[in-house]
C-alpha cells in the first residue's frame, strides 16, 4: 500500500487507521485496510502459544546455566529503566545468577542513578562501564552534527559493551528485553528474530550509517578511544559462543506491566509526564534523551508520544481520537527542558550553544513535513514549535 502522498514539494502524512504511527516512520508499512505492521504484529500475539514459548525459554536457560556455579549464568544489559529492571526480576525469579552490565549513559540523571542503585539492591553482581568522558562528548557532538543523533554513542555502546563483557568473562548468554522491530514495526525478517547478532546490530542498533571506523581522525579521536564502541570480532564471539535472546519473544512484553512490576521492586518513575512523552516512566536515565526524541520528530514528523500512545491504543486503554489530540500537543514541542533540566545546561558539556543547536535542528528538519514561508524558512511559533502540514487534514478526514 502506498504510504504517503506528495502535495507539491510537501508530503501529506498518512496514519495507521488503528494507532498514531505515520507513514514516515522507517520500515513501517500499511496493509490494504490501512493498518500498520506494528498493530498487526500485536494482533498476532493472540496466536502465540506462550506456554510453549516459556518452556522453550526454560530449556535455553538450563542449557546455559553454569553447571558448577563457577561463573555467571547470563549477562543482563541494564540501564536502570523499567524494562531492564523487569529483566533482572524475571531472571532472578527463574533461578538465574546474572551479571548485570551497564554501559553508562551520556548524561546520567539523578533518578537514573537511583534506579541503577535499586537494581544493585536486588542481589546481583553488577558492572558499570563508563567510557572516556572527553571522547564521549566528542562523539555526542559528532553524532548530533553529522547524523542528527546526540545519543549515537549511547545507542551503539548499549549493544557493544555487554557483548564485550560476555567475551571477556566467558559468559555466552545475553538476556535482552524486547525486539523493538516487533512492537514498533519493522521488516518481516526481523519480527521473529529472537537472537541478536552482528547483523542485527548493524541494521537496527542505532548506527544510522555512521560507522565506528569513520570516527578515527575526527576531533583527534584514535582507534583506541573507540574500544568500548567496537563490536567483538567474529572469532571472539565464536570462541565464547556468545548468543543473545530477546526476553520479549518468550514472554508477553508490555511496558505498563513491566513498570508496575518494577515499581513493586523499588523502581522510581518521574511522577509527572516526561517532556514530549505520553507517560512518566520512559527515558528517565539520560538528560539528552529529550534531544534524541525531538530529532526523530524533526526527521519523521512523530516522536515518543506517538509510540507510547499507539501501544496504549492497541491494548484498548485509550481511543485513537483521544490519543491523536495528545500526540498533536506533545510530540513536537521544542525541548527547552528535559526532566526539568534546562537545554543550555544539557548542551554545555558537549560545547554547543542553544543558538547553534537551533541551527542544527533546522538543518535536520524535513521541510517536506512542516510549514515554511515563501522563502523556504521554517515557520515557528513564539516557543520555537513547528507546524506539521496535515494535522487539520487528518482531523477533517476523521470527521467525514
Amino acid at each position: 500500500m502506498k504510504n504517503q502522498n506528495k502535495i507539491g514539494e510537501k508530503i501529506m502524512i498518512q496514519y495507521c487507521k488503528r494507532c498514531c504511527l505515520p507513514s514516515t516512520k522507517p520500515h513501517l508499512s500499511f496493509d490494504e485496510e490501512g493498518i500498520c505492521n506494528a498493530c498487526r504484529n500485536y494482533e498476532n500475539r493472540k496466536n502465540v502459544d506462550w506456554d510453549e514459548r516459556k518452556k522453550e525459554l526454560m530449556e535455553i536457560l538450563d542449557r546455559y546455566r553454569s553447571k558448577d556455579g563457577s561463573n555467571w549464568d547470563c549477562i543482563i544489559p541494564v540501564s536502570g529503566g523499567k524494562d531492564s529492571t523487569y529483566q533482572v526480576i524475571t531472571m532472578l525469579e527463574l533461578g538465574m545468577n546474572p551479571l548485570c552490565v551497564t554501559a553508562t549513559t551520556c548524561d546520567l540523571t539523578d533518578i537514573g542513578r537511583r534506579n541503577i542503585e535499586n537494581i544493585k539492591k536486588m542481589g546481583v553482581d553488577y558492572i558499570e562501564v563508563t567510557t572516556n568522558r572527553v571522547v564521549r562528548a566528542k562523539l555526542n557532538r559528532i553524532g548530533l552534527t553529522e547524523v542528527g543523533d546526540i545519543s549515537w554513542p549511547e545507542h551503539v555502546s548499549i549493544f557493544t559493551v555487554p557483548v564485550r563483557m560476555a567475551v571477556n568473562f566467558n559468559v555466552p548468554l545475553i538476556i535482552w528485553g524486547e525486539n523493538s522491530q516487533n512492537e514498533y514495526g519493522g521488516p518481516a525478517a526481523a519480527v521473529e528474530n529472537n537472537v541478536l547478532d552482528r547483523r542485527w546490530l548493524e541494521e537496527f542498533g542505532g548506527m544510522l550509517g555512521l560507522r565506528v571506523n569513520d570516527l578515527v581522525g575526527q576531533e583527534g579521536i584514535t582507534k583506541k578511544d573507540l574500544i568500548p564502541f567496537t563490536y567483538p570480532t567474529d572469532e571472539e564471539l565464536k570462541r565464547v559462543g556468545v548468543t543473545g535472546i530477546f526476553l520479549g519473544y518468550y514472554i508477553p512484553w508490555e511496558g505498563l506491566h513491566n513498570v508496575l512490576v518494577a515499581k513493586a521492586h523499588g523502581f522510581e518513575s518521574w511522577g509527572k509526564v516526561v517532556e514530549g512523552d505520553y507517560d512518566d516512566y520512559e527515558n528517565l536515565d539520560n538528560y539528552q534523551a529529550g534531544i534524541h526524541e525531538y530529532f526523530k520528530y524533526l526527521k519523521f514528523g512523530f516522536g515518543r508520544c506517538s509510540d507510547q500512545a499507539s501501544m496504549h491504543i492497541r491494548r484498548g486503554r485509550i481511543s485513537r481520537e483521544e490519543a491523536m489530540k495528545t500526540v498533536k500537543e506533545r510530540d513536537g514541542a521544542f525541548r527547552w527542558t528535559y526532566l526539568d533540566k534546562k537545554l543550555e545546561d544539557i548542551l554545555e558539556p558537549i560545547g554547543v550553544t542553544v543558538d547553534e543547536f537551533i541551527k542544527i535542528c533546522d538543518e535536520f528538519t524535513n521541510k517536506k513535513l512542516f510549514l515554511t514561508d515563501k522563502n523556504g524558512k521554517l515557520i515557528k511559533d513564539k516557543n520555537g514549535n513547528l507546524t506539521k502540514i496535515n494535522y487539520d487534514n487528518v482531523e477533517e478526514d476523521e470527521n467525514k
